[in-house]
């Protein structure tokens, strides 16, 4: 049961994939839906301060590379894009941004986002918390299939 919770945590670690996979996969794996929910949202926050306090250094050693130079330009600024909304609402924007289970949304962009847009690291963990615990909730009535239901 721990290597199952592991993997599914494991899995929401991983940019893209994030919780809107991990949560059917433990599901799938035999985990209860709130052990697949709450390892996956756990799983989920874990990178985000690594993100927000060393993404700006990654870039820029990344960017003395030919081949990412321009892929990290064109992140920025899909980041810069995405961070429009929340630059208008601020924290309720970046728990907005997080929470739609969408790709191209999630925690990884948020913490991007809230780099981007210099959120001091306090403010920007609770909103995108906020936002995993919203998103969890409607992957996790999709995989359940309570949508389909009403």
């Amino acid at each position: 049961m721990l290597g199952k919770w592991l993997m599914t945590a494991g899995i929401a670690m991983v940019p893209v994939v994030e919780l809107r996979g991990a949560i059917p996969f433990g599901l799938a794996a035999g985990l209860s839906p709130w052990q697949a929910y709450w390892a996956a949202v756990i799983g989920n926050l874990i990178p985000v301060p690594f993100i927000m306090l060393l993404i700006r250094k990654i870039f820029a050693w990344l960017r003395r590379r030919p081949w990412w130079g321009p892929r990290i330009d064109r992140l920025e600024r899909r980041a810069h894009l995405k961070g429009q909304t929340v630059r208008k609402y601020r924290l309720p924007g970046l728990v907005i941004l997080v929470a739609i289970p969408l790709p191209g949304t999630g925690a990884w962009t948020g913490a991007l986002v809230a780099d981007a847009l210099d959120l001091r690291l306090g403010l920007a963990m609770p909103a995108i918390f906020a936002g995993l615990l919203i998103a969890g909730g409607i992957t996790l009535a999709v995989s359940c299939g309570v949508l389909t239901l009403l």
